[in-house]
């Protein structure tokens, strides 16, 4: 039997049809509220990272500075950046021209950093007297300041400019550092890597005037905190920790010399540079008229790097200055052979002498190469 209501037509339900919309449309509005919670977060730690950086007496300002991004990203733009250093002596003036900062909602510990130049530094209210510019320049920060993960910084095409030209160029520059992990905060130990591809740095010494690549691998044990303080206080509290510098390779290759580095160094509490590191070098023929001193070939220069010609001429007055300079270079290396040991360095053969600093005095095997200036 039929009912009379089975007969009569089902009356369509409308309101289904608009249920995802529904749902969509409120976690739209869940999300965009998320974002600017997200937002007004990144604005508000930014400020109290401002106001703690102005009490250590590093003043940092934006001519604009805006908060974009939505709807996946946090994005802090800030044009005509700049820095008054006043903890440095004497106060440092920085400016540049913009950052961006990027980080995504679902994972706002990981920043990472885009900057465009140029840069200069100067004295506050001065000229400036470095200007720095590259090509690309990025960086990237993973942790809190409470708990650092890693850090890093990479440019391409990088020049420092001064007032007497070329200071430092280089095709690649990279700075990585990452926080052991479980060593934070008892026993903290930092991975530390750098390098440098097709660098030179004329107005450091005429060895560095000539391209070359570096490739350092080492960890830094001390650092008890990363709370803003002046670079001389820091390096005091990190000596005064027992800090150390654990170079467990460092590479250096310059046309057709090529040298290795392993060791340990550390300060002095009067802030001068202790240690000794094992070189191993290949080709350091090229480097001995530049140790040597300014003028190469002359007897107060071969004095300077190998005291054992000093004796020679001694014991047999006159016979340096007869030595051809041709032949006053050769004569240098084959006494620095003498004095290291036989080694070998990727395939190549070579000699391995240490290289120790002492209270800030620097000398590769017997040979002194001067002294260091104190870090503090």
């Amino acid at each position: 039997m039929t009912h009379l209501a089975d007969l009569e037509p089902r009356r369509p339900r409308h309101w289904l049809i608009a249920i995802p919309l529904v749902i969509v449309v409120a976690l739209g509005v869940a999300w965009t509220a998320l974002w600017f919670y997200a937002a007004g977060e990144a604005e508000t730690r930014l400020n109290d990272w401002q106001e703690q950086q102005a009490k250590g007496g590093r003043v940092f300002t934006c001519a604009s500075r805006s908060v974009g991004g939505y709807p996946f990203r946090i994005e802090v733009r800030c044009a005509g950046a700049a820095a008054e250093l006043k903890d440095a002596q004497p106060p440092i003036a920085i400016k540049l021209k913009e950052i961006l900062a990027v980080a995504q909602v679902w994972d706002p510990k990981l920043i990472i950093a885009e900057f465009t130049g140029p840069l200069t530094a100067g004295d506050v209210g001065g000229a400036p007297y470095v200007t720095a510019t590259w090509g690309v320049a990025q960086a990237s920060v993973r942790g809190t300041p409470k708990t650092p993960e890693r850090a890093s910084v990479v440019v391409d095409g990088l020049r420092l400019d001064g007032a007497q030209g070329n200071l430092f160029d280089s095709k690649r520059a990279e700075f990585h550092a990452r926080v052991q992990y479980g060593s934070w905060p008892h026993n903290p130990a930092v991975d530390i890597v750098v390098k440098l591809g097709s660098a030179a740095a004329p107005a450091v010494h005429a060895l560095a005037a000539q391209p070359f690549d570096a490739d350092i691998l080492a960890v830094l044990h001390g650092i008890k905190d990363l709370a803003p303080k002046p670079m001389p206080a820091r390096l005091r509290e990190w000596q005064a920790a027992g800090g150390r510098l654990e170079i467990q390779n460092a590479r250096l290759a310059q046309a057709e010399s090529l040298a290795n580095a392993t060791g340990t160094l550390a300060l002095t509490q009067e802030g001068r540079l202790d240690g000794t590191l094992r070189l191993t070098v290949a080709g350091i023929e090229r480097f001995m008229p530049t140790i040597g001193g300014e003028k190469a070939g002359t007897l107060s220069s071969l004095d300077r790097v190998a005291p054992a010609l000093n004796a020679i001429e001694r014991a047999v007055p006159g016979l340096v200055q007869r030595i051809p300079p041709q032949r006053q270079q050769t004569l240098q290396t084959g006494l620095l052979a003498l004095l290291g040991q036989p080694a070998e360095i990727e395939g190549r053969k070579g000699i391995a002498a240490p290289l120790r600093f002492t209270d800030g005095k620097a000398s590769l095997g017997p040979f002194p190469l001067g002294q260091v200036p104190p870090a503090f």
